[in-house]
């Protein structure tokens, strides 16, 4: 998995591309990007299937912020290890995957 920042110069927007790689989809069809910036959503931000097998999505949040998010293949939730910190789900076990920007 991975994440890639890319600051805009006119707006305070950063452009935000997460990734999960072929090896964690595990044969998933879907998988989406679930976060506190879509209400958590599982139909706003569907990730793209690639030719290699890995999942890929773009999106623009505002800059100065934290954002918690995880990202959900089918039934199973995938934590970002790359992610600049973790926190509490608030739901058994589970940890939320945070990006700070």
């Amino acid at each position: 998995m991975s994440i890639k920042k890319q600051y805009l110069k006119t707006k305070p927007v950063c452009k935000v591309t997460f990734k999960v790689e072929k090896e964690l989809a595990g044969g998933a069809d879907k998988i989406s990007l679930l976060g506190d910036f879509n209400d958590w959503s599982e139909n706003t931000d569907e990730m793209k299937k690639m030719k290699d097998g890995s999942f890929s999505t773009t999106v623009e949040l505002e800059s100065g912020r934290e954002y918690q998010f995880r990202y959900l293949a089918g039934s199973n939730w995938i934590t970002e290890a790359e992610a600049d910190s973790h926190v509490p789900s608030g739901f058994g076990d589970a940890n939320n995957a945070v990006i700070s920007l």
